[in-house]
């Protein structure tokens, strides 16, 4: 975990979210040529509080009347209370909004257009009901989402986003006071009326309509949120900056982990654009310089990281390419002061810099710092050849160590053997901070290509395994890749709806080892399926889900996995 010491902002709190209750009315298409499920929206009043002038769901804030009248609301086996409550909420709110009743009589027969619309929308709803002798259908109410509003929000809700069938017959009238312009739309129309500026919505809005897309029908919704009676995903999310603008994301998107580590309370002050030309400030003891080599196998370009303060000095970890204008960066963000130069492994973006770095600090005075890593092995390739001037021992600690005005610091960085995408590949954890820099072995928007005999899928497995242990370790809630933006608080499951740290790396090592095995399986597949077959043939049914551009790149991937298949006595053709 990072210390409060070396984070960028002092800690702030952010508004405690009110519980509310947001309902997706759902009906099937009636048109052949638009096929799939429409969505009942509304736009909110343009003087609203929240989201104003935004199409919305219907729904609103669960009042104290919610809890007290489950007697008269239909529970299907395993609804919970909290489940019961937040649908008679939804329910309640799409009756005050849009004259819309999920409820049922005696006989268990839907209430008729005609009965709701004699009800005073005006006047509390339950004891209406109750005089009627109606049952409110809560079982027809199910969660399909749970959002929390974001962190740097002045109003925030705690809200689940439930999914129920537009009862047949209603006619959505708007209140003309919160709501207007009832519209129903499919999930795929309103995102391109949102993207052509004809359709104003907010954040969740949108990632709920994109998700709601791959579903043909209103009955494939609702049986997915019948599975098990949880969220089919929760979200808190967070905001940055993109080209001047605020942009959002969720815990499953790249950018997510870096912004919680950055802003953890929200302070919306970190820009995510990729540039080479300055340093990006990560934590007090840690900058981020992205060499200018972006393409297909490096993303953005090579994440050169800086560690250490003016009382300590610095250890560049991955100057990579011998690009002068990038080494003269790095250089001026350390003050000059470098006292250990390591690359994490030998492949031409990552360790050509070192030398004519290490040599720059010495024509300017200063003590040459060595160039650390591991030899190259005899299986990496003509370009990847590798001699560092001392080798860098497993476990061995770094320790960058002086004094500030605020009294003694240590910065430790502790070396980690991992082979696996290259026999001599290194990670590094900074030990005070729980930050793991993971050269090419983790990375974030993309899968680490597996080249043999160099890359060793077997190896790579156990050295996932390793770093795990660390994370659990060191409490080790970020990566520092070397490509793309950090990675970190992803949660696997619904659990801890505010986003904080749940896991932290150990999730996102978790989520990757899942992914690897899942295309192994695939692999054993495809082989079995072709007992005779090629790569070329094997590649199609293993990475079908890949781009067949891809195909080439991923072929090296594949032959780890046949390998590593073979070598646990798997399918030998």
């Amino acid at each position: 975990m990072v210390r409060h010491s070396q984070r960028l902002h002092a800690p702030r709190h952010a508004v405690a979210p009110r519980p509310a209750a947001t309902v997706l009315l759902l009906r099937d298409s009636t048109d052949p040529d638009k096929p799939g499920i429409e969505v009942l929206m509304t736009r909110r009043s343009a003087t609203a509080s929240f989201a104003p002038g935004a199409y919305v769901f219907p729904g609103g804030g669960i009042d104290s009347a919610d809890h007290q009248v489950h007697a008269m609301a239909k529970r299907r086996p395993g609804q919970s209370d909290l489940h019961l409550t937040q649908a008679i909420a939804a329910i309640r709110e799409s009756f005050e909004e849009l004259g819309v009743l999920l409820a049922r009589h005696k006989n268990g027969s839907a209430v008729r257009h005609a009965e709701v619309d004699a009800l005073d929308r005006k006047k509390p709803l339950f004891p209406q009901c109750e005089a009627q002798g109606w049952t409110l259908d809560t079982e027809r109410v199910f969660v399909l989402a749970h959002w929390v509003t974001d962190r740097d929000l002045p109003k925030r809700f705690d809200v689940p986003f439930l999914v129920a069938p537009m009862p047949d017959g209603q006619v959505p009238v708007a209140d003309e006071s919160e709501q207007f312009e009832p519209v129903w739309v499919r999930p795929c129309d309103a995102l391109e009326r949102h993207k052509a500026r004809q359709f104003f919505m907010i954040f969740p809005t949108i990632r709920t309509l994109e998700r709601l897309t791959p579903f043909n029908s209103v009955q494939a919704v609702l049986d997915a949120c019948a599975q098990d009676e949880s969220p089919l995903w929760t979200s808190c999310p967070r905001a940055g900056t993109l080209a001047g603008k605020e942009v959002r994301y969720m815990e499953d998107e790249p950018p997510f982990g870096e912004l919680a580590l950055v802003c953890p309370d929200g302070q919306m002050d970190h820009a995510l654009d990729w540039q080479h030309q300055e340093p990006v400030r990560l934590t007090r003891n840690v900058q981020r310089l992205t060499a200018g080599n972006p393409g297909v196998m490096t993303g953005p370009g090579t994440n050169t990281y800086i560690v250490g303060d003016p009382a300590t000095g610095h250890i560049v970890i991955d100057p990579g390419p011998d690009e002068p204008e990038h080494i003269d960066r790095i250089w001026r963000a350390a003050g000059g002061d470098i006292r250990n130069i390591v690359c994490t492994h030998s492949h031409p973006d990552h360790f050509p810099g070192a030398p004519t770095l290490a040599a720059l600090c010495e024509s300017a005075g200063k003590p040459r710092p060595p160039i650390l890593g591991l030899p190259s092995a005899p299986t990496a390739r003509a370009a990847s050849e590798f001699t560092p001037d001392r080798t860098i021992e497993d476990g061995e600690r770094l320790v960058l160590q002086g004094t500030s005005a605020q009294g003694e610091v240590v910065h430790t960085l502790q070396s980690v053997h991992t082979p696996g995408h290259a026999a001599n590949h290194v990670c590094l954890v900074l030990e005070e901070d729980g930050l793991l820099f993971s050269g090419d072995h983790v990375l974030n928007g993309s899968t680490t290509v597996i080249d043999p005999p160099d890359g060793n899928m077997g190896d790579y497995l156990d050295s996932l395994d390793r770093l795990t242990q660390l994370c659990a370790q060191y409490q080790i809630d970020f990566i520092l890749p070397a490509h793309g933006h950090v990675l970190g608080d992803i949660r696997l499951g619904n659990e801890n709806p505010y986003g904080q740290p749940d896991g932290g790396a150990h999730a996102a090592i978790a989520h990757l080892k899942a992914h690897r095995l899942k295309r192994e399986a695939k692999v054993a597949k495809a082989m079995q399926a072709i007992p005779d077959g090629s790569m070329d043939d094997w590649v199609k049914i293993a990475y079908d889900d890949v781009p067949d551009r891809l195909w080439p790149v991923a072929k090296r991937s594949m032959l780890a996995h046949v390998e590593h298949i073979q070598s646990m006595g798997g399918f030998n053709a």
